[in-house]
């Protein structure tokens, strides 16, 4: 099975709160809900289509839990019609890491608590099909950094949040992409889907010269 991400950014790659004004709080967040005015029927209609493709979707609690209240057991997540992201949230099976969660109330969710790694593996090692992995940052990139990534979706808003946690920290491990798809809907969100192929070339230095 592939395994895929899929993350909404700023352009200065903040990641947190994007949907809603109180959906992500945490040290301090005050610009929550930076995405929706850029999210447009062109966006909403290529999102729906990655979500439709999913066999499986993987998920950090924090993630899990904030769709679980939007998509699958909260106030207004049950009533979604045939809106595409929420049928298939909800029909196919949900994994979510974690080990303090031990009784998940959204229907059809595993939980992972016990080696991250191995539990990754068994699932990508399904003959066919896709697990995505939406928002989830520590998530992504933990498995960035345990090259367990065979596809990455950006979806880059034209904004600059100026604050907020980003998907890729200050320092970490490098990787080389190649882009093999990239569109761009009418409010500016850029659509990039990139395949890790290793480590970057990075050129060598030339020694000076001698007097």
């Amino acid at each position: 099975m592939k395994l895929t991400t899929v993350t909404s950014v700023s352009v200065d790659g903040v990641m947190q709160g994007l949907g809603k004004p109180d959906e992500d709080r945490r040290g301090g967040f005050e610009r929550g809900g930076w995405a929706m005015s850029l999210f447009d029927d062109e966006a909403a209609r290529l999102l729906g289509q990655i979500y439709q493709r999913a066999n499986a979707f993987l998920f950090g609690r924090r993630t899990y839990e904030i769709f679980a209240d939007s998509w699958g057991t909260g106030s207004w997540g049950t009533d979604q019609g045939d809106n595409p992201i929420s049928v298939a949230l909800n029909r196919q099976p949900k994994y979510v890491v974690s080990t303090t969660l031990s009784e998940p109330r959204w229907a059809n969710t595993t939980v992972l608590s016990g080696d991250m790694a191995a539990d990754v593996r068994e699932l990508k090692a399904e003959p066919a099909g896709e697990c995505q992995v939406h928002g989830s940052g520590q998530t992504v990139r933990w498995l960035l950094d345990n090259h367990l990534v065979d596809e990455i979706t950006l979806l880059t808003y034209p904004v600059v949040v100026g604050q907020g946690t980003r998907l890729f920290p200050d320092t970490g491990p490098d990787a080389a992409l190649e882009l093999t798809d990239s569109r761009t809907t009418p409010k500016g969100i850029t659509i990039r889907v990139y395949r890790p192929t290793g480590t970057p070339a990075y050129p060598t230095a030339t020694p000076p010269r001698s007097a």
